[in-house]
């Protein structure tokens, strides 16, 4: 059994920040966590959910999607099986449901590409006020 968990959510003034975190266990990741791709995605209310950032297995490779414009930071901690999306400068189009997924591809052609993350968290909700 895999399990993400989001937390770090809230409602933020337009220019605050957020970090948001996300812990996996289960038989899945134990151990193995570095086995995995790991992403931030978030879905906003009525829109398809999208990617925001990916992180490769040992934290050298990165991708942004591109509205995140640098104000945005993943990062992994692969001991504690950890994953971290710090975000400055939130704007009222960052409210979302943020979500952590896992993907255990290779091919270095799916890494940004939503389909290839097979386990997700239940999200957690950033709200960011004008």
């Amino acid at each position: 059994q895999a399990q993400l968990v989001e937390s770090g959510g809230g409602l933020v003034q337009s220019g605050g920040s957020l970090r948001l975190s996300c812990a996996a266990s289960g038989p899945t990741f134990q151990g193995m966590f570095d086995n995995y791709r790991m992403g931030w995605f978030r879905q906003a209310p009525g829109k398809e959910r999208e990617i925001v950032a990916a992180v490769s297995r040992n934290n050298d490779q990165r991708y942004y999607a591109d509205f995140v414009q640098g104000r945005f930071t993943i990062s992994r901690r692969n001991r504690e099986n950890m994953v971290y999306l710090q975000m400055h400068d939130l704007k009222p189009d960052d409210t979302a449901v943020y979500y952590c997924g896992a993907s255990h591809s290779y091919s270095a052609s799916d890494f940004n590409q939503m389909a290839a993350y097979t386990y997700w968290g239940q999200g957690t909700q950033v709200s960011v006020s004008a």
